[in-house]
């Protein structure tokens, strides 16, 4: 790393010193300054950093820090949710109240756009949505704004964050018939994983790489072949702020590109598909036991797109089977 990527990376540090000290995470406003000056820090982007090659006790505080982002995003979340639902009138025209409700906007329309080029131009039916939260923004966005007779389903293990998120699209006549609620652990799905055509995995469900992972290998098991993953990711200094999500984690899918905004939408966005299982002799092709094979994607092409405001990387297809 350069001088100036060093001293980023110290500042980092230093934040993360001073946000671990805090006797609360929810909403105040040191906590604010904090996390706003750690956003700021984060944010620009450096192509150039690999978070994953830097010391031992940058990777500790790293994932340190992840732990505590997703603590204090709920906080913030379940904060403005409580908010929201106070409201006399429909709660879904306040949304702006919520500080990042714009960047949600923007990802919402990366993420349709994406699924667009990728599925051809079919409209999902069924969408999934893991790790929802209290405040479940890109389900929100998605359906009223893109994917207007899609019924969406919800995934979160916490039930106050389901509750929440139940009575901010109970008002609305549209949202509260297509999007429903459901309080368990990802883990324990099975069967109903194979109605979804989409499944969209939150950044901070697994925040790190084995729990990361044991999910990716359990929507491989029991999503539908042809269904699309959708991930959350992050690259250079974002990965401070959220877990990465590298193409051979994904065993058993076909990764079709993976997005990197360059502007102040924070995460990167991977779309995948599941493999078809195809017996071929004694071996099966998107089976389990392509968990195990080494990471096969091939013709990877880092693209600046300044129409996007995005570095994109682009799989091409998936090399012939084993020979």
């Amino acid at each position: 790393m350069g001088c100036q990527d060093e001293q980023l990376v110290k500042t980092i540090c230093d934040l993360y010193e001073k946000i671990s000290k805090l006797e609360s995470l929810k909403p105040s406003e040191d906590v604010n300054i904090l996390f706003k000056q750690l956003v700021s820090t984060c944010i620009p982007p450096n192509p150039s950093i690999d978070v994953t090659k830097m010391s031992d006790t940058v990777q500790e505080i790293r994932l340190n820090l992840i732990k505590i982002c997703g603590e204090a995003e709920g906080h913030l979340e379940h904060h403005f949710s409580s908010i929201l639902t106070s409201f006399q009138d429909n709660p879904l025209n306040h949304l702006n109240i919520f500080p990042y409700y714009n960047n949600y906007l923007k990802l919402g329309k990366l993420e349709f756009d994406l699924l667009t080029q990728n599925l051809n131009g079919f409209v999902p039916k069924n969408v999934a949505f893991i790790g929802s939260g209290p405040l479940p923004l890109t389900s929100i966005v998605l359906a009223s704004s893109h994917l207007k007779d899609t019924i969406f389903h919800n995934f979160d293990i916490d039930p106050s964050a389901n509750s929440l998120a139940s009575q901010l699209v109970s008002s609305d006549p549209d949202i509260s018939q297509r999007m429903f609620f459901h309080t368990v652990d990802i883990m324990d799905v099975k069967e109903s994983l194979k109605s979804f055509d989409v499944v969209f995995l939150a950044a901070l469900v697994g925040m790190n790489k084995e729990d990361k992972v044991k999910v990716i290998e359990h929507l491989q098991k029991h999503m539908d072949p042809g269904a699309v993953l959708m991930l959350r990711s992050a690259h250079g200094l974002r990965a401070f702020l959220y877990p990465i999500v590298e193409p051979c984690d994904l065993q058993g899918f076909e990764v079709l590109s993976i997005y990197h905004p360059t502007d102040d939408v924070i995460n990167s966005v991977v779309i995948s598909k599941k493999l078809p299982i195809v017996s071929t002799g004694n071996v099966v092709v998107g089976g389990p036991s392509c968990l195990l094979q080494p990471c096969n994607c091939s013709k990877i092409h880092a693209i600046m797109s300044k129409k996007k405001n995005m570095m994109i990387e682009e799989f091409g297809a998936r090399e012939e089977q084993l020979s």
